[in-house]
């Protein structure tokens, strides 16, 4: 009995250290600021597939909180989310990490505090599933975009309109006839997880398979 009750906890051991190893790498490899991508399951994550052409449908925003890396997050509502929970919700445990090119000049230690200290206003704000672009409630990428853009003038990603993408699926338009009605904003300018992914203000730090 005793022998397999060692053998059990030397298995569990093993199957639990490479998550703790791999965790200690990616946090080891972070730096505040960081933006994170991966592939959310949703209905609304297919449709946006779609109509962006791109696997990316949800972002996240990397802070400090008691001295462990976690991220800020546009879902319902705005919350601070541990990093491995986030991971575990895209598909297939994949994400990308990126990071603003000139970080060192522009990211200094008074910047990254105001980001959180504004971010932390936010915490508890609705999603916003019509994608606006007033402040009343936020999406993923709003709020990472509008962060950068009031704190570091750096723009992450070019602002776009919902006429701009494919919207024919069917699965795009079930979910706007469901938001919209017939009264669908065309005009709203709307930052998606491709354009920010494709900024050239970011570099990719890690890319997790």
């Amino acid at each position: 009995m005793k022998r397999f009750l060692i053998i059990l906890i030397g298995f569990s051991l093993y199957s639990f250290l490479p998550d703790l190893f791999a965790k200690a790498n990616v946090s080891q490899n972070l730096l505040e600021g960081d933006v994170i991508f991966h592939e959310s399951n949703s209905e609304q994550a297919r449709a946006i597939k779609l109509a962006t052409k791109s696997r990316y449908t949800h972002v996240g925003i990397i802070f400090k909180y008691n001295n462990e890396f976690k991220v800020l997050e546009a879902v319902e509502p705005v919350r601070i989310t541990s990093l491995s929970a986030f991971i575990k919700r895209s598909q297939n445990g994949h994400y990308v990490i990126k990071r603003l090119k000139e970080r060192e000049s522009v990211l200094t230690d008074e910047k990254i505090s105001e980001m959180k200290k504004y971010g932390n206003s936010l915490l508890g704000k609705h999603y916003d599933i019509y994608f606006g672009w007033d402040d009343n409630l936020i999406y993923c990428t709003e709020l990472i975009w509008k962060l950068y853009d009031k704190y570091t003038g750096k723009r992450l990603g070019e602002l776009r309109t919902l006429k701009d993408f494919d919207l024919s699926s069917s699965i795009a338009q079930r979910l706007m006839k469901k938001r919209y009605g017939n009264n669908v904003p065309y005009s709203e300018p709307v930052i998606s997880p491709v354009d920010m992914f494709n900024s050239p203000e970011l570099i990719t730090v890690i890319d997790r398979n």
